[in-house]
């Protein structure tokens, strides 16, 4: 704008030189301010005209599309702090508003935004309490979630509704790294799917306390049994339980295969165990059942829920080292077509499989990987450690070939 008052400014100069030359040359006696009176109306008109001109948003085309309307919404607990602004005053609120995180005053905000002609809405990823703001706008405006540190405040300037603002200015502006937030059919995958590893994580961590309560009683049956809760251990484990002593039926209940012989494991589990520690033995056991039903299930409703993706698990499965469980995982996590990333770069940078890039004054002082998606990186490193322990596969090969050269 400024560029074209000055083009103005200077042109009505020259008019202005032309006008006293002209006077002059006429033998007129007529002052300096005298023509300035004269020019003075042609000047305003033309500064009114800079003005209407330069008042003109950039590459809005004289405003044929429709004014965008941005809501930016600072998430709290239990408080929303809103703000909406629009695309040609971006640094003013027009609106701002605190709402609540209840149901009622979650659709009090979809009104509130409704009668300002909302069309998108930002909001910052704090912990999970964006995720009922996000279910209670979704499919009603395009939504976007931001990831907090892309919207850090100054020391000193924080406040709800200047985050707010700062959410949506700097969402006009591009600023900002936005997450991708699947579909609710992909959710409900990534649940059962997350859900479903958690209870293994829980599963392996009784096991090590298992493993540390018979150590504590000098039971030393983990040095003589490879698996712990295979079919040996699981039932001299039930046996311990219920408070059997004698070593000689405790070795009856070992299959025929085990590799350790029958004095070694008599030894191994020769120490009685106290009242109070059989009964801590009993509810860990309890509790693996109860998890081993848990996992069952979550596995069949996870095979249920991915039925129509059969053909894209058949073609992951043809992978070395995928196995149907994996391939939901990654379908749970990626999506059935991965359609949300445009190259196989950036899908490895959203996991946090690439290394990653700190450069200042020309150097670059960490190529550490982001952190990336933790459950598609966990899956991934599984299948990796598949792979290269399947016979003839080129993933073997190519591990053998290039492990020299890392050690």
């Amino acid at each position: 704008m400024r560029d074209g008052a000055l083009e103005v400014e200077t042109s009505l100069e020259l008019f202005e030189a032309d006008k006293l030359f002209d006077l002059e040359r006429q033998g007129a006696e007529v002052s300096v301010r005298q023509s300035l009176r004269l020019v003075a109306p042609a000047r305003e008109s033309a500064f009114q005209k800079s003005e209407a001109f330069c008042a003109q948003p950039l590459n809005k085309e004289s405003r044929m599309e429709p004014k965008l309307i941005v809501a930016g919404i600072d998430v709290h607990k239990k408080m929303l702090a809103v703000v909406v602004i629009d695309d040609d005053q971006p640094q003013q609120a027009r609106e701002q508003r605190r709402f609540g995180t209840s149901r009622n005053e979650l659709r009090n905000l979809e009104t509130w935004l409704d009668s300002h002609g909302v069309s998108q809405v930002v909001m910052e990823s704090t912990a999970l309490y964006w995720r009922p703001v996000w279910l209670a706008l979704e499919g009603k405006y395009v939504l976007h979630l931001a990831q907090a540190q892309s919207n850090a405040a100054p020391r000193g300037r924080k406040s709800d509704y200047a985050d707010a603002l700062r959410l949506a200015r700097r969402f006009l502006a591009a600023e900002l790294r936005l997450s991708f937030v699947p579909d609710a059919e992909q959710r409900t995958w990534r649940c059962l799917s997350r859900n479903k590893h958690q209870k293994r994580q829980r599963r392996i961590k009784i096991q090590n306390q298992i493993e540390a309560l018979l150590e504590e009683c000098q039971i030393k049956l983990s040095s003589v049994i490879t698996d712990l809760l295979g079919a040996t251990g699981y039932r001299i484990l039930k046996a311990l339980a219920k408070g059997e002593t004698d070593p000689k039926k405790l070795v009856e209940l070992a299959a025929s295969n085990l590799k350790a012989s029958k004095e070694q494991l008599a030894e191994a589990v020769g120490t009685p165990m106290g009242p109070r520690y059989r009964s801590i033995l009993s509810l860990q056991l309890d509790e693996l059942e109860l998890l081993d039903k848990h996992i069952a299930e979550l596995s069949r409703q996870l095979g249920e829920a991915l039925q129509s993706q059969q053909a894209a698990v058949l073609r992951l499965c043809e992978i070395p080292g995928v196995r149907e469980d994996a391939a939901w995982q990654m379908i749970a996590e990626l999506g059935s077509a991965a359609a949300a990333f445009e190259t196989a770069g950036q899908m490895a940078s959203w996991i946090g499989v690439c290394p990653g890039r700190e450069e200042s004054a020309g150097k670059s002082t960490s190529n550490r990987s982001p952190k990336g998606n933790r459950s598609m990186r966990r899956v991934l490193n599984q299948i990796a450690w598949s792979a290269v322990r399947t016979k003839d596969s080129f993933f073997r090969e190519l591990y053998h070939r290039l492990i020299p050269r890392l050690l």
